[in-house]
């Protein structure tokens, strides 16, 4: 048909105000013979751009109307619809919603006949009413094609907005519930004797368990099975699997009508390699014995549905008591949550922003949130067991477990995104939650939201609005109320009672949880800007506790901390302001003692942990370090001023170190731990190495400025030695040096002497002090003749004993000599001295070879502690620190002549030399480097724990899981912890032997 331009112009105005995105199309079809009668009505205009997309809608129309058994059927449709809004409304809408539906209306052209009716009934169908739908269903095309009428009806509903989204899940719950019945009869009429021979319950788990099932979603169920009469068992149990495979078929398989939907019996006992049916008594075995923490939380939704509906009740009634008592199983809230990030880490990057249910602040953060709650709280109070979300959500709210704000925001934007999940899959009824990214589809999405100003912005708005609220609050849930439960709160406002409070305390893993109570208390009471801010801060700062192996230690760390900072004006804003420095500080107050106990003396170091001037967490460089070191000591009135404030420098930068350190293995949210662990060992030697050089420089600089003013009698030096001299100190080494000097011109040997040993002494008792700041012990025995011989020596002296009495052990460790404070000029000297010992130009002789290995095998025999366990011993243990370095120095005192770059004091420089060099395998090196990576890891975390130096695992439970937080063992997993590094330094061992032991 062809119109005037003028009323061409004027109807395709129309359309694009009624929503047509293709006006011209939709003209053509308008214009078709099938709506020639209507073309013109402006109620079926208007109906049309009422709908989520008014070009499916009348694409849809056109089509169905094609599809219509005459003139006559397609005139009764057409009157139909004009005449009765109910079923315009409900038709177009799903029209314009699904092309799935459209197209199954346009292979079964009367069934859009389902939508007619309008009655009370009509509009809350439950199981009996679907079961009335499917009843004439006689094989499986059939239940698929009464299936989709069934379902036609509930989302005719869900897009007319005539039932709200928990309503609309819980009518596709029980039609799966008439449909697995369905599916069993059929099953059951097609082998008689297996239906006669066995009792088989049919339990819903996952969203239909829950009544909030999807309208695409796999349906989990669980089998159980049991002889009937005096019917053998083992034959009655196959009999019962040959059932439950042919209902799983007939639901699953793709026929000419397509599929219903997956029925998946994953979450039954040992999942997929599991037997399909069990007895009650195979199942309550299984629970009691082996279940996981996840499979008590997936039997929360856990309900009967088809088959024998008693035996279905006997099996939830012998498990629902086991349910409740998981959250008293070791590490339960740690479990859950590791789950949760496990979820989220097998997430397709490229499809994480557009996970609606798997993705951070999506409907599973939700469930899990709620899920937990109830597993906690569940067994004293029997009002939180629903398998419902939302209801669970209310029950908490009332019961005062959640704030009621926090509930609300919750159920608000789970409604939205289950809204939005819905429409998605309605579209072409496929299994997805992924947000499409065409403007098409997001606009038709938007649109059946009801957002029609710009559908586009408005739906991205709100969806992002919704998942940041459950971002922010998913954890916040759980922690929150136990703040309200020790603080004052308005008049009727529900809370956690004394002893639900402990429960959760408990169940996140607090050993005292009266004492974290009170603690709680002492900080969040009150009317205070301090305690208001506290209270928005402790939820998130107490999932951070319970993230790590101490939680106790990390609530009452914070206490002390805000008890010395809490009137400074910076400290609470610092925490609120500053997205890295509160869960950087919950990480170094919950990670063991040493960091803590550095802060404690001096609090304002919380500074370091901000965004903002404190200077962050990267270690300060050796220069910056000894200016600020140097200008402190001349600001000093005296020795003992200048030194205390070196020490004090020194206490906050080790708290930097250790802060950084602790940060990089835990990670944070927003950054992943560091997958490099020989980085984090390179900052924590490196670091320590030039915080430990830049405090001896200040010593000597104030000891010798009291003792003789701006120059000492004699030049002097100071020699790193061992890991000081290698950059490999870690938090609790001492310093071993050697000391120098050389007297100046006209200065007595005799008189250089007695300075030199003074400002050595002074310089040992300066440091050793008792202070708030800790010691920094100097060890000199390393020099000549080792603690017979003098403490300092001159460049002269030090070339004479060499060259006439140094063993072996003694040149071994010169390799790990470097100037590190005084005289530079002095400083060099002696490494010009001590070269050609170090790195013989020959190498070294057959005699000096089995001598370092006679040394080595005696230190391993005499040294390790009586009763220690070599096999875990970091560094004499087989395959430890000492293993690998002798290893590494033996290539370095035969070849470093001949091969400049074995001319380092640094293990892991050396062993790359090594294997660039040909003299140790690639394989072999990466062994080495492992081991002695791992075994410096361990000594650091055993320091950063326990607060002193260790070479062993602690034996102390809390202790020995701390160690394996630090080294990326997750609760639970101290033993994996311990196996791998039986087996890390196992393998370096066997390669030591060749290296070491082998031939020359």
């Amino acid at each position: 048909m062809t119109s005037a331009p003028g009323r061409r112009s004027s109807i395709f105005t129309r359309l694009l105000r009624h929503g047509f995105t293709d006006p011209s199309g939709a003209e053509r079809l308008l214009d078709s013979p099938e709506l020639a009668t209507v073309r013109n009505d402006p109620v079926l205009l208007d109906a049309l751009g009422g709908t989520a997309d008014p070009d499916l809608a009348l694409h849809g129309l056109v089509r169905l109307l094609e599809a219509q058994d005459g003139a006559t059927d397609r005139q009764e449709l057409l009157d139909t619809v004009i005449a009765a809004k109910p079923l315009r409304d409900r038709l177009l809408g799903v029209l314009g919603a699904s092309e799935a539906l459209a197209e199954h209306l346009a292979r079964h052209p009367r069934d859009w006949q389902a939508l007619v009716t309008y009655e009370p009934r009509d509009l809350h169908p439950g199981v009996e009413e679907f079961e009335r739908g499917l009843a004439d269903a006689a094989d499986p095309v059939a239940l698929r094609v009464s299936y989709r009428r069934c379902l036609l009806s509930i989302a005719a509903r869900d897009v007319c907005g005539t039932v709200e989204v928990s309503q609309t899940a819980a009518e596709l719950a029980d039609l799966a519930t008439a449909t697995l019945r369905a599916a069993l009869a059929l099953a059951e009429a097609d082998a008689p004797e297996d239906a006669a021979m066995c009792r088989l319950a049919v339990i819903a788990m996952g969203k239909c368990g829950g009544h909030e099932l999807n309208y695409v979603s796999d349906v989990d169920v669980i089998f159980v099975g049991e002889a009937a009469g005096d019917a053998d068992e083992d034959k009655a149990l196959r009999a019962a699997t040959r059932l439950a495979s042919h209902m799983m078929r007939i639901c699953s398989e793709t026929t000419v009508e397509g599929s219903i939907w997956p029925v998946d019996a994953n979450l039954r006992p040992e999942g997929r390699n599991g037997p399909l049916v069990r007895t009650l008594a195979s199942h309550l075995a299984y629970y009691q014995r082996w279940a996981k923490t996840w499979e008590f939380q997936a039997l929360l939704k856990a309900r009967p549905v088809a088959g024998d509906l008693a035996l279905g009740e006997e099996y939830t009634a012998a498990l629902r008591p086991l349910v409740w008592q998981a959250a008293e199983r070791e590490n339960f809230v740690a479990d859950v949550q590791e789950m949760r990030r496990r979820v989220v880490a097998n997430i397709p990057a490229a499809e994480v922003e557009r996970q609606l249910k798997l993705g951070p602040g999506g409907l599973r953060d939700v469930e899990f949130a709620v899920q937990l709650l109830q597993l906690v709280h569940g067994r004293a109070d029997a009002s939180l067991r629903s398998g419902t979300t939302l209801d669970a959500l209310k029950a908490l709210a009332a019961g005062g477990y959640v704030g009621r704000a926090d509930a609300a925001q919750l159920d608000e934007a789970y409604r939205f995104l289950r809204s939005l999940e819905h429409r998605i899959q309605l579209h072409r009824l496929r299994r997805t939650h992924l947000v499409p990214e065409a403007e098409a589809d997001l606009r038709r999405l938007g649109r059946s939201l009801g957002l029609r100003t710009d559908p586009v912005a408005e739906l991205t708005r709100e969806w992002r609005r919704h998942t940041t609220v459950v971002r922010r609050l998913h954890e916040k849930l759980f922690y929150r109320p136990l703040l309200d439960a020790v603080a004052a709160l308005a008049p009727g406002e529900a809370r956690l009672s004394a002893e639900a409070a402990r429960e959760r305390m408990v169940a996140l893993g607090y050993a005292d949880p009266a004492a974290a109570l009170r603690h709680l208390e002492a900080l969040a009471s009150g009317v205070t800007r301090k305690a208001a801010i506290q209270r928005t801060l402790l939820p998130v700062l107490l999932g951070w506790f319970a993230d790590s192996a101490d939680p106790d230690a990390g609530l009452l760390n914070f206490r002390k901390v805000s008890d010395a900072l809490g009137k400074t004006p910076w400290y609470l804003r610092l925490l609120r302001d500053e997205g890295a420095a509160a869960e950087n500080l919950a990480r170094v107050l919950s990670a063991g003692r040493l960091a803590p106990d550095l802060l404690m003396r001096a609090p304002e170091a919380v500074a370091l942990l901000g965004d903002g001037d404190g200077g962050g967490l990267t270690p300060r460089s050796r220069a910056s370090l000894e200016q600020e070191v140097l200008a402190a000591v001349r600001r000093a009135d005296n020795a003992v001023q200048g030194v205390t404030a070196a020490r004090g420098v020194r206490r906050r930068e080790l708290f930097r170190t250790a802060a950084a350190d602790i940060v990089g293995s835990y990670g944070t949210e927003s950054q992943p731990a560091e997958a490099d662990q020989g980085a984090l060992v390179d900052l924590v030697g490196g670091a320590v190495s030039d915080l430990t050089a830049a405090t001896l420089a200040g010593t000597l600089r104030a000891v010798v400025r009291e003792g003789w003013g701006d120059t000492l009698p004699t030049r002097f030096t100071v020699i790193g030695m061992g890991r000081f001299g290698g950059h490999e100190l870690g938090y609790g080494s001492d310093a071993d040096v050697l000391f120098v000097h050389e007297p100046r011109e006209g200065v007595s040997e005799r008189e250089a002497s007695e300075a030199a040993n003074k400002v050595v002494a002074e310089m040992r008792r300066l440091l050793q002090a008792p202070s708030a700041d800790p010691p920094l012990l100097i060890d000199a025995d390393l020099r000549p003749e080792g603690k017979s011989g003098p403490l300092v020596r001159t460049l002269g002296s030090y070339e004479a004993y060499y060259r006439r009495w140094a063993l072996v052990w003694e040149r071994h460790a010169l390799l790990r000599a470097e100037p590190v404070a005084g005289d530079e000029e002095l400083g060099r000297s002696f490494m010009e001295l001590i070269d050609p010992l170090r790195y013989p130009p020959g190498g070294l002789a057959e005699d000096a070879v089995r001598e370092i290995r006679r040394l080595k095998a005696r230190m391993e025999s005499e040294r390790l502690p009586r009763g220690a366990d070599p096999k875990l011993h970091a560094k004499l243990g087989p395959g430890g620190l000492s293993d690998v370095e002798w290893a590494v120095q033996l290539l370095q005192l035969r070849h470093a002549a001949h091969v400049p770059g074995l001319r380092t004091t640094r293990t892991r420089e050396a062993l790359a030399a090594a294997r660039e060099a040909g003299l140790v395998s690639e394989e072999d090196a990466e062994i080495l480097d492992e081991a002695w990576v791992l075994a410096t890891r361990v000594r650091n975390a055993v320091m950063l724990v326990r607060g002193r130096a260790g070479d062993t695992f602690p034996t102390v439970p809390r202790e020995l899981a701390a160690v394996g937080r630090y080294l990326g063992y997750g609760p639970g997993h101290a033993g994996d912890m311990l196996d791998a590094y039986r087996r890390t330094a196992r393998r370096a061992r066997g390669v030591v032997e060749e290296l070491f032991y082998g031939g020359l």
